[in-house]
């Protein structure tokens, strides 16, 4: 659950099925080929399934995926399936109960491992994201590529991140992809680089069985020169960068009347004007990182889109 500090959407302001689907369309006529539904929590928005079948019929989306927290996925995977998603991505931190707890503030590890099992099953694979905290849960990750080999699961580990204002994030906590990777040479042995040129944010390794397992390093080796992905807020507000303060506001557009190629005006210049690279600023700013938050915690209050989770971090 959200920090106190946290503000919820209002309801009302939450986009319709329709209106996602009518600006997935204009990404779509820009170039855009993936989508990925996140939170938040996806899976809280009812009858998510159907616009699932509503973006997976669309012509020239190439990949439909779902990050989500496990704890709803298990009831709903066959839905999921079957309406067209492509892909899932489930959050976890930790294989130990009372981590779980005191990271997640619910306890529903055993419904979060039940949704992983019932994703391997359905879609054959899936990814497994975890963000790895010095002195919290870095020694796990031998365990957690352990648990994703038994579920044919790509591991990703995600640097801890200094996103948001009331994370509580400190230099301390990070533990970096060189540490990462030492320490799981140590258990495993070599380990070797898998080339890739996507734009996917993770770097993917494999050890010596053929185990893939992949880091997210944006925390100390910022990839934004390569970051082709914004983020569309469940409310509408469109963000070219996680951690940018201010975004677009693409459903006051839509509901204010604007066709299809006005919106795609309004993005594409947005687009290709953008100088975003929230990540590479703050490692600018070293040991003083802890000290300067990207969103004083006081801005927080008085607008709800200026905190991670409501854009997918």
């Amino acid at each position: 659950m959200p920090e106190d500090d946290y503000v919820w959407l209002p309801r009302e302001d939450v986009l319709h099925f329709e209106e996602i689907s009518t600006l997935v369309d204009v990404f779509l006529s820009l170039g855009v080929d993936k989508v990925r539904l996140t939170g938040g929590e996806p899976l809280l928005r009812r009858d998510l399934a159907s616009l699932v079948r509503m973006l997976s019929a669309k012509t020239g989306l190439n990949d439909l995926a779902l990050t989500t927290n496990g704890v709803l996925l298990a009831p709903q995977i066959d839905g999921l399936k079957a309406a067209g998603l492509g892909r899932i991505t489930v959050s976890l931190d930790t294989l130990k109960a009372d981590r779980f707890v005191a990271l997640a503030r619910f306890d529903e590890l055993a419904r979060v491992k039940e949704g992983i099992e019932a994703a391997s099953r359905a879609f054959g694979a899936l990814k497994i994201d975890t963000v790895a905290i010095k002195g919290v849960n870095d020694d796990e990750l031998v365990d957690l590529i352990e648990y994703g080999r038994t579920l044919n699961a790509e591991v990703r580990f995600i640097e801890y991140m200094d996103v948001g204002g009331a994370t509580r994030w400190t230099t301390a906590g990070v533990i970096s992809r060189r540490e990462m990777l030492d320490r799981l040479t140590a258990h495993y042995g070599p380990i070797e680089p898998i080339a890739n040129e996507s734009s996917a944010p993770a770097d993917q390794f494999r050890l010596s069985d053929g185990t893939v397992f992949g880091i997210i390093s944006s925390t100390t080796e910022p990839f934004c020169k390569s970051c082709d992905r914004s983020r569309l807020t469940a409310d509408g507000m469109w963000y070219l960068c996680l951690y940018a303060s201010r975004g677009t506001d693409l459903r006051a557009a839509l509901r204010n009347g604007a066709r299809a190629d006005e919106l795609r005006t309004l993005i594409a210049a947005a687009w290709t004007s953008r100088n975003d690279r929230g990540a590479e600023i703050r490692l600018a700013l070293g040991d003083r990182r802890a000290s300067v938050p990207v969103i004083p915690v006081k801005s927080l209050r008085q607008d709800p889109h200026l905190e991670m989770h409501t854009r997918g971090g």
